[in-house]
């Protein structure tokens, strides 16, 4: 280290790594592929890890013209699934220098008061999922780079989308009820207008028709146990034959349908099968512990954030859906 100097300098990592200063500049700055070999960046990055640097971001940031600020905007935080994809994103963000803050969307949908004097002077970009998107329009975040999570490729705002398989995994749903022996289904629909919810109504739909004999009612409900046991109770207490199988949007919607199945005098899997979405920690702190589809939001939210740094420096974000997988528990069985 330089006599005199109280911190490292990219000087100093070069010299101990054995490159130069270009070279160390464009592997702290994630823009060695392609120029500089996967062992020499190492090199580099181990080198800045022993000697303890930082680079100078204030300094960069002037010559950029960037704030190194990237906004989260979800749906008001009513599960885990959202906080969880804050951390994959700060994760992978704090690797590149770049900070995240996360904005809830009040009442989960709807126009949001921009919590910035100057969204775009404030931001370098944003992600956000597509139940939270009329807050966009508000603090004009459509205007920046912007990436789209669960949302529709087609019609997206965003520069790029990150999608979860939500189809495989309500296809994975369907095909285990089907191979236990259910026919008559009951979707316990989201009262949400987001395309992940259109997603997973239509790939039940489809699938169930495929296979004769197969008999689908919808009822939604808001994303709240309370909500989802009033609608349960009602859909129970139709006339007609009850449904054997009850196939869940969200692991809080199911919690919901087993109270309502308690209230109704049936048994949960042994008179009623219940699957959710999610993996929450709520599936398995009621009992029986809950048949439902993982989803890896830290995952989710990493490629989210991977996917707006590519777009910033102009390259292609990784392409493909997210796989998720279905977790099989006690809360299904064949019928009786």
């Amino acid at each position: 280290m330089a006599r005199g100097s109280t911190r490292p300098t990219s000087r100093d990592v070069a010299q101990a790594a054995g490159v130069s200063q270009a070279a160390v500049s464009l592997v702290l700055g994630d823009k060695w592929r392609g120029r500089v070999s996967e062992p020499t960046a190492q090199r580099v990055r181990e080198a800045a890890q022993d000697l303890g640097y930082r680079p100078n971001l204030a300094a960069r940031n002037l010559r950029l013209g960037r704030t190194r600020t990237v906004l989260l905007v979800v749906p008001a935080l009513t599960t885990e699934f959202f906080a969880e994809v804050y951390t994959g994103a700060a994760r992978v963000a704090g690797e590149h220098g770049f900070g995240v803050v996360l904005y809830p969307s009040p009442e989960g949908v709807g126009p949001a008061r921009d919590p910035f004097a100057s969204a775009q002077a404030a931001l370098d970009g944003v992600i956000a999922s597509s139940m939270a998107a009329d807050a966009l329009s508000a603090i004009r975040g459509d205007q920046l780079p912007l990436v789209m999570l669960d949302s529709d490729p087609e019609g997206s705002l965003g520069a790029a989308t990150v999608n979860l398989d939500i189809a495989d995994g309500i296809r994975q749903v369907a095909e285990h009820l089907l191979a236990l022996g259910h026919r008559r289904f009951l979707h316990l629909a989201a009262d949400v207008p987001s395309w992940t919810f259109e997603v997973r109504a239509r790939e039940l739909a489809a699938r169930l028709a495929a296979t004769p004999g197969t008999e689908l009612s919808t009822v939604r409900a808001p994303i709240s146990i309370d909500g989802a046991r009033t609608a349960t109770e009602a859909a129970l207490g139709a006339p007609g034959p009850r449904p054997t199988a009850l196939v869940c949007d969200d692991d809080k919607l199911a919690a919901g349908a087993y109270k309502a199945a308690s209230r109704a005098g049936l048994r949960v899997p042994d008179d009623l099968s219940v699957t959710g979405l999610d993996d929450l920690g709520l599936a398995t702190a009621i009992d029986p512990e809950l048949t439902t589809v993982r989803l890896d939001a830290e995952a989710f939210g990493e490629r989210g954030m991977r996917a707006l740094l590519a777009v910033l420096d102009g390259r292609t974000p990784e392409e493909g859906d997210l796989p998720v997988s279905l977790v099989v528990r006690g809360s299904t069985a064949p019928p009786r």
